[in-house]
């Protein structure tokens, strides 16, 4: 029967010398980065195929003979994909394996590059980007899982951080590469180079990606008759359950409103700073997006290492009791600080001062916003892997599903509000909402013990995590 206090509070007094803990010494620490490095390329490969594409919209439309606002569907439409397709394939990866998800996956990115580079049609286009990121959208979740796998609790969070930082970091290097792109070459060579970048990394995959799920815990190797190519049906919907969860609903939430701010600065950002700051190239337009890219990348593993230190100096003060939420401690600067005040003064900025010097502090905002919104990510990223280890990939997905649907309506609503209310208001808002969303964590830290004794979705113990 489950109390209030939580059997994941379990001490420990062997360090985590347990046969569980022996299962992440199947791979020196050697291989750990070079599997990390590989999942990470595979992770970013989402977020790149999406980005890259919006600043050759304007050129897309012309070709196509159609409109931007009817070619900008591809966006809403690359959300609508990556929902589905990272609960597909980690739902399968449960059953199958994380490697063979990859190599399931990849090819759908190869042929739909393929397919988009020779659309000629807008209805032709909108299919094969549909194909080309469903493929890819896996990378997120599989990237997630694989991590979980062969990190222990105290070395998740520098883990997750890298994986995090190079999602992120091709969110935003992508609309410079894209920007580029479409002023000096051409869109479709973009995807025909994205194809090759594919074939790439699924022969890096199948050369080099050991298979990382714990022996004996996926679905095929628990049947006991099985046929040499044997496939199964599996709910893809089933990953949505664990949110039924408060705890984990509750930092699914909080992580969205944080990751929307990223997406307001981002996303209108060649009608708020390209439109006031007078820059028209879509090449500089796209390189004005790199200081978020690299808050990301240099506060994805800073915000790794903290959560780590988070959950060892908390654990010690517990005498070795292990509280999850403690690792949500290491967002305080990022939800409180970083990410509210960036973009609360990056209306500011944009509405009231010109010149070099408001763009230079303007781009100043989104490096801080980068890093803060990798500050809220990161550790909240850890602790879903923490406390549902064993569905490490199904609540990454999860969340990463509601999250793109959240961010698909936060992202139609964001022009039209500047237009009606102005940059600066809308700019407040949201960082408004990612201060109420630091509350929520604040609410799950203070009582994350009940919300998951009220309802249990297979948690980990400190013997399992």
């Amino acid at each position: 029967m489950a109390s209030e206090e939580s059997p994941l509070l379990t001490s420990s007094s062997d360090g985590g010398k347990t046969a569980h803990g022996a299962v992440y010494d199947r791979f020196t620490r050697g291989q750990k980065r070079w599997i990390v490095f590989i999942v990470s390329c595979a992770g970013l490969l989402p977020k790149f195929v999406a980005a890259s594409f919006v600043p050759s919209i304007p050129q897309v439309a012309k070709e196509l003979h159609s409109t931007h606002a009817a070619v900008s569907l591809t966006v809403s439409l690359s959300t609508f994909a990556t929902a589905i397709g990272t609960l597909v394939w980690a739902a399968y990866s449960s059953f199958y394996g994380r490697r063979t998800m990859y190599l399931c996956g990849i090819p759908f990115l190869c042929v739909g590059s393929c397919g988009v580079a020779m659309s000629n049609s807008l209805r032709s286009l909108l299919f094969w980007q549909f194909v080309q990121t469903f493929g890819c959208s896996g990378g997120l979740s599989l990237g997630a899982g694989v991590i979980g796998d062969i990190y222990k609790l105290e070395e998740r969070g520098i883990g997750i951080g890298i994986f995090l930082g190079a999602t992120l970091f091709g969110f935003a290097v992508a609309p410079f590469l894209g920007g580029a792109a479409a002023q000096y070459w051409s869109w479709r060579n973009l995807h025909y180079s994205l194809a090759a970048w594919g074939l790439f990394e699924l022969l890096l995959i199948y050369v080099s990606l050991p298979e990382t799920s714990h022996p004996g815990t996926l679905g095929i190797d628990k049947l006991e008759r099985r046929r040499w190519i044997h496939i199964t049906w599996v709910n893809p919907l089933s990953c949505l359950w664990l949110l039924w969860s408060p705890n984990l609903f509750a930092v699914m939430l909080a992580s969205s409103l944080a990751l929307i701010s990223d997406y307001v600065l981002l996303v209108p950002l060649a009608y708020t700073i390209g439109v006031r700051y007078g820059i028209a190239n879509k090449a500089i337009i796209g390189a004005c997006f790199l200081p978020s890219g690299l808050g990301n990348f240099i506060g994805a593993p800073l915000a790794g290492r903290l959560s780590d230190v988070v959950i060892k100096t908390w654990r010690k003060k517990r005498k070795g009791v292990w509280s999850p939420e403690d690792r949500l401690r290491a967002t305080w600067i990022g939800g409180m600080f970083m990410v509210p005040l960036s973009i609360g003064v990056s209306g500011l900025l944009t509405a009231y001062v010109g010149g070099p010097i408001g763009l230079l502090l303007n781009l100043l905002c989104l490096f801080v916003n980068g890093m803060g919104v990798v500050f809220v990510l990161n550790p909240i990223g850890s602790y879903n892997v923490d406390v549902v280890h064993s569905h490490s990939a199904e609540i990454t997905a999860a969340n990463v599903g509601i999250r793109s649907l959240i961010l698909s309506v936060a992202t139609a609503l964001v022009i039209p509000s500047i237009e009606h209310i102005g940059v600066v208001w809308t700019d407040i808002i949201v960082a408004v909402l990612a201060f109420l969303g630091q509350g929520i964590i604040f609410l799950t830290i203070r009582y994350g013990d009940r919300m998951r004794a009220s309802v249990n979705v297979g948690f980990s113990t400190i013997e399992n995590t």
